[in-house]
């Protein structure tokens, strides 16, 4: 495993934390976006314990966007393989087997906007703000991650303006959970993170792939994929531990098998 500069980590049982850490406003790079993508990729290696991640940013801002210099020398010669480099780190953070929380606070803009929506859950800080400037700065990108925050036409605004609009104002679209003091941000998500993980293990890897895959599916296909997962999940212990907890009112013990 390659080290890992950018990226620094905490797990307190179930609960795990890890900040992105590139000094002075966590600005992606191409060092930072392979450090994220081989994290997550391999966060079971890292995090052995852990049933659920917050993901937050060292610093007065959780991701200030793209280094700008890196964009200075695009061409559409070197474009795919630096772009396919960015999308592979927020699949990476979207399609980890562990439901992933963003604690949001200064700024996500940009490539921060991405990784954030690319969470399962954001909660953020007072005045926090969010913006897809691409168009600001000579590129694209990033609508398609908003529209996981907002409606398309929020999505429209603030990409083809560029600006920067508070969580107040974006948390009645419900792509934001919950909006707190940024004294207390790692506490609120870690509340909201330790109700997931009283959860079994196994359940929730099962219901992070249930939510990924039928997150843009229809309604009778989605339901379908849902119940081919709950097919599996009935071979593991844990499913008749739940249950039977459940009916003899008692706490479960889960073994995650």
């Amino acid at each position: 495993m390659p080290d890992l500069h950018f990226l620094d980590w905490r797990s307190d049982g179930p609960i795990a934390t890890v900040w992105l850490d590139r000094p002075p406003v966590n600005a992606t790079d191409h060092q930072l976006y392979s450090e994220i993508r081989t994290f997550f990729r391999n966060v079971p290696e890292h995090l052995p314990d852990a049933r659920v991640v917050v993901l937050a940013g060292r610093g007065k801002h959780f991701c200030a966007g793209n280094d700008l210099s890196e964009f200075q020398t695009l061409d559409p010669d070197n474009a795919p393989e630096r772009l396919q480099l960015a999308r592979e780190a927020f699949w990476a953070i979207y399609d980890s087997p562990y439901p992933v929380i963003a604690a949001v606070h200064g700024v996500a803009v940009g490539s921060g906007l991405a990784i954030a929506a690319s969470c399962d859950l954001v909660i953020a800080a007072e005045g926090a703000r969010f913006a897809t400037p691409e168009v600001n700065v000579g590129v694209l990108g990033g609508a398609k991650h908003l529209s996981r925050l907002v409606p398309e036409g929020m999505v429209r605004l603030m990409h083809y303006t560029g600006d920067l609009y508070t969580a107040e104002q974006l948390l009645p679209y419900g792509g934001i959970a919950e909006i707190v003091p940024e004294d207390r941000l790692l506490e609120a998500a870690g509340d909201v993170a330790r109700s997931i993980a009283r959860h079994s293990p196994v359940t929730l890897r099962l219901a992070k792939r249930s939510l990924n895959g039928i997150e843009y599916r229809d309604l009778k296909s989605g339901y379908e994929f849902e119940q081919a997962l709950t097919r599996e999940l009935s071979g593991y212990e844990d499913s008749k531990e739940a249950v039977n907890a459940f009916l003899e009112r008692r706490t479960p013990v889960y073994t995650g098998r």
